[in-house]
């Protein structure tokens, strides 16, 4: 199957601009990068390269103004939809915002909130996602969207008391500030604090601080997720009214519902799930014209019905966006009554669902599908393992009445679905997750890989038919949805890979388009050997992110053409979204998509992409910090691991026991200079030219776990590869006299950079890495 075709800029003509026709391109997208005008006007190699040096030019002149890392704007240009941090007040008392990102941008005033509640409005410090709007008589205001939590100027911290000062030390590793506190405020050594920069405390001293609000202790057992929640600004809790509204509602009824209560739909999820959105049903195709076909049901709990659009119980899904997940708590997009209880397929229970059955033939194509608004009533749930057991012919006593009737036609439908996957040669990138068991005094007890079960993969192929059911449908109908998209790798990222399997002597044919295919057949040619592992990651690296828009260019990991969010309503808030549409467009009741909520999509899938980055971000750091004091008391124990990262000050490896990732400081790696060459990925001893390659397997020694931070840092114990003979002077980091970095001792026991998963990219050329004395963070 051809991969979704990625539509092109219409309104430009393609080939290479002319700067007036680049600069009205970057006024109506607002920013873009590189690789996006590249396929906007549908260049190639020597346009491309025509192209950087024509950005690099207007650069200099002032007329473009980097936006981030990659991307450029107007000098001075502000986009539609932005992140700012509330920096100062004018002169009038209102406050100013200036965008996160570009050093041209400009102060803008910050419109008044009406509707903020008490406590609520922005203040200076906070971060904010605003909408930018001109002004009739010139200039603009930024409109708030939503607050985001703290900006640079909030530090949550730790508390560390000393005779003559109150400290704030940070929790996140990649901050230097640390704040002095006013004596005489009301706090204790350990407290979780979060602080406000006010300004400097000396010339040379860290900066004075203002107590904003204690949050708990550091010692607490759950301190890790409370600090992911406060760091990230992570919505907590709900208001009296929405809990009110979920309190209020009452269980279905047939009224307007088809009745499914015959067919026996079952759950299948994990172990330890207490929300079930999701039963799947399969039996053969009964129609003489579709000989060993299969129909598969999906049923989703119709959470449109209880979350109904302007409700308090909408407007703070909205603003969640997700449920958060953490190894010790899950923070809900929607309260425990409906979470849990009405919205939950349970077992031998009567529930509202929104339900697709779909027909497929024998070579696992989709031949139709309808969406039906049905009760229905779980015949019974199983976790992931008891599932795969039964299917394996060891059910327990739970599953063994079913596995004729239920779940044997389940697997064989699945195999089925799976030759039209198969066809369709989706991203087969594997992600071994591990799972951090806590007791219930908050500590980890172990830390283990997830299994990987036929079971998981059954789910999620008919949920992704499901997805695309419904994204089928909407669009047939013509109704305003949000779509899941994800774009090709850019041309910098598959450079980069292209690089590093150079490195391994795997070709990869210079202009070879990637398509997913290809990147399969590379996955399988090194899955029996040592390279597998850092391969797979390697590509997993080079792929763009998923998000969602009102704006179609296809799935390009799942190599589908169009694709929506259903599944997951209880924990997603663009599922319900896609559930109000289909009511809408099927004329299935009278509580789908309102005025208001079509006017607002463009905003809403902004909103839900970043609410998902945020959870994202949010419970990786909780992991790292649960892994961090799971190894705190292992210090100077030994681990095997593998280099999943090479920068110029360091290592990072990633054991292989728990999955923790960590850092080898440049300082640890042998009495002589590193360079850091980033074509082969590694770095490279000056006087020996003895290499630290991406993907090597090492031997470490753990000196040091913060948990309040989740840094760990490592002593390097491996001897390193030796020198390649082939290697060319600049590979060997041969360099001319006046190059030459001064010599010093060698460092301590490291810091620096956060030790956890590899930040950003690696920097052009090759990187003087001298070993400097790096002092520790506790």
């Amino acid at each position: 199957m051809a991969r979704p075709r990625i539509p092109k800029a219409t309104r430009f003509a393609q080939g290479l601009p002319d700067r007036e026709t680049l600069m009205n391109y970057l006024r109506e997208t607002g920013e873009a990068d590189r690789a996006a005008i590249a396929r906007a006007f549908g260049l190639k190699g020597a346009d491309r390269r025509a192209l950087r040096d024509m950005l690099k030019e207007l650069e200099s002149s002032g007329t473009l103004a980097r936006r981030g890392r990659k991307g450029f704007a107007e000098h001075g240009a502000l986009p539609e939809v932005g992140v700012v941090d509330v920096v100062e007040r004018d002169p009038d008392g209102d406050l100013l915002v200036k965008l996160t990102k570009g050093e041209d941008a400009p102060l803008v005033p910050l419109a008044p909130d009406r509707k903020a509640e008490a406590g609520q409005a922005p203040g200076l410090g906070d971060r904010l996602l605003v909408r930018f709007a001109a002004l009739e008589g010139g200039g603009y205001e930024a409109r708030l969207i939503k607050k985001l939590g703290q900006s640079a100027h909030r530090i949550l911290g730790v508390v560390r008391k000393a005779r003559r000062e109150v400290r704030v030390e940070p929790v996140d590793r990649r901050s230097k500030e640390t704040l002095v506190l006013p004596e005489g405020e009301d706090v204790r050594d350990g407290d979780l604090v979060v602080a406000q920069i006010e300004g400097s405390a000396g010339r040379y001293g860290p900066k004075r601080g203002k107590l904003l609000e204690v949050v708990g202790r550091e010692d607490e057992p759950r301190a890790a997720s409370l600090i992911a929640i406060h760091s990230h600004g992570i919505p907590t809790g709900f208001s009296q009214a929405a809990e009110a509204e979920a309190e209020a509602a009452e269980p279905p009824t047939l009224a307007g519902r088809e009745d499914l209560r015959q067919v026996p739909f079952i759950t299948i999820d994990p172990a330890d799930a207490r929300d079930h959105d999701d039963a799947v049903y399969a039996e053969p195709d009964t129609d003489e014209k579709n000989p060993g076909g299969w129909v598969v049901w999906v049923a989703i709990a119709d959470v449109a019905a209880y979350v109904r659009p302007g409700s308090a119980l909408d407007r703070e899904a909205r603003d969640k966006g997700n449920s958060v997940y953490f190894p010790d708590r899950v923070e809900p997009m929607l309260p425990e009554r409906l979470s849990n209880g009405l919205c939950s397929l349970r077992e031998g229970e009567n529930r509202a669902c929104l339900a697709v059955r779909m027909v497929f033939d024998a070579a696992g194509k989709k031949r139709s599908h309808r969406f039906v608004r049905g009760l229905m009533r779980s015949a019974a749930k199983l976790s992931y393992e008891q599932a795969q057991a039964a299917a394996d012919g060891e059910p327990d006593e739970k599953a063994q009445p079913i596995v004729d009737s239920i779940i044997r036609p389940l697997w064989t439908a699945y195999g089925v679905m799976l030759k039209g996957r198969n066809a369709r040669s989706p991203l087969a990138i594997e992600s071994l997750e591990r799972k951090i068991s806590i007791n219930r005094e908050g500590e980890v007890t172990q830390i283990t890989p997830r299994a990987s079960l036929e079971a998981h993969r059954l789910i999620e192929e008919m949920m992704i038919q499901a997805n695309v059911s419904a994204a089928e449908t909407l669009e047939q109908k013509k109704t305003p949805l949000v779509y899941r998209i994800h774009d090709a790798p850019s041309q910098e990222k598959l450079q980069a890979l292209v690089d590093f399997l150079q490195t391994l002597d795997i070709p990869w044919t210079k202009g070879e388009a990637p398509r997913t295919e290809r990147f399969n057949r590379l996955l399988e040619q090194t899955r029996e050997t040592p390279h597998a592992e850092i391969v797979n990651e390697v590509v997993l690296r080079s792929q763009m992110q998923a998000i969602y828009s009102t704006e179609n260019i296809g799935h390009y990991g799942l190599n589908l053409a169009r694709y929506a969010h259903f599944t997951s309503p209880i924990r997603r808030y663009a599922d319900l979204i896609v559930h109000r549409a289909l009511v809408s467009a099927l004329k299935l009741g009278d509580d789908g998509l309102t005025d208001r909520d079509i006017s607002q999509m463009k905003d809403t899938a902004e909103r839900i992409t970043f609410a998902e980055r945020r959870a994202m971000a949010a419970e990786r750091d909780a992991t790292d910090r649960y892994i961090a004091a799971f190894l705190s008391d292992r210090i100077g124990a030994e681990f095997e691991g593998k280099i999943t990262g090479v920068t110029r000050f360091g290592l990072f490896v990633r054991l292989a026991e728990t999955g923790a990732d960590g850092l080898v400081p440049v300082s640890k790696l042998g009495d002589e200079y590193f360079v850091h060459d980033d074509k082969a990925h590694a770095l490279v001893g000056e006087r020996s030219g003895a290499r630290w390659p991406l993907g090597m397997s090492v031997t470490v020694r753990l000196e040091e776990a913060t948990p309040i931070t989740g840094g760990l840092l490592f002593h390097m114990l491996s001897e390193p590869m030796a020198a390649d003979p082939n290697a060319p002077r600049a590979r060997l980091g041969m360099r001319s006299r006046g190059d030459r970095a001064p010599g010093g001792p060698r460092g301590g026991s490291g810091g620096g950079p956060r030790g956890g998963r590899p930040q950003g990219g690696r920097p052009p050329g090759v990187k003087n890495t001298r070993k400097k004395k790096m002092g520790k963070r506790r």
